[in-house]
């Protein structure tokens, strides 16, 4: 999927994919990670989640990042936060009180720029994804986060046609097909969800424990 799509999305607010409140999954099922409260946590394709915010309270330091400097300016402008801005060479970077969004290529992170991240909350990253780029991400993820990482999913599943992604139904085997080596993964459960345009379908959580 082109970068452009995305900002085209951002820029003529064709936004459905983003949620007005807190996820009440995130809520539910953060503390089974078992991460200490002041463990650093990656955001990929955060948007202007403000799923950040609800971490951030936690006491967690976080990384998010995505091509959509829009979104990520209207994160900082709509909560009236005043980020530094700095303009790098990969990445420009927003930074305040525990906060570091960067915009870019999600694939242009190195390991370096994540350091020790503790934990990756996804619930908009692996869903935004179509099929042929879903394998590149979780390699890339993996090779991102160091031992003992763990990961929150959330991911939706709907019947085929139902909806034209992103966001993009996945189903639970692709997730342990696509995960499996690299992480143990824990199916946690599956609730009926609205999509956009009020589309019912069944949104799914996992944990996934990076092996050693």
């Amino acid at each position: 999927m082109e970068h452009q799509f995305w900002h085209e999305r951002w820029e003529q607010n064709q936004i459905g994919f983003h949620q007005s409140e807190i996820n009440a999954y995130l809520n539910s099922h953060w503390a089974e990670l078992g991460i200490p409260n002041d463990a650093p946590v990656f955001v990929p394709l955060c948007g202007k989640s403000l799923d950040m915010l609800w971490l951030r309270e936690q006491g967690h330091a976080l990384l998010g990042i995505d091509i959509s400097e829009v979104a990520l300016q209207a994160f900082f402008n709509e909560n009236q936060l005043s980020p530094a801005i700095s303009k790098g060479e990969r990445f420009t970077e927003y930074s305040m009180d525990g906060l570091r969004l960067l915009g870019g290529d999600f694939f242009a992170l190195t390991r370096e720029d994540l350091g020790q991240i503790r934990a990756v909350y996804d619930r908009a990253a692996l869903i935004a994804l179509p099929p042929a780029m879903r394998k590149d991400y979780v390699r890339h993820m993996e090779a991102l986060l160091p031992t003992a990482a763990s990961i929150l999913l959330i991911t939706l599943e709907y019947p085929e046609g139902m909806l034209k992604g992103p966001p993009f139904s996945v189903a639970q085997d692709e997730v342990e097909a696509l995960y499996g080596e690299g992480f143990e993964v824990t199916f946690k459960g599956r609730w009926d969800g609205l999509g956009p345009k009020g589309k019912p379908l069944k949104e799914v959580v996992y944990t996934l424990k990076r092996k050693p």
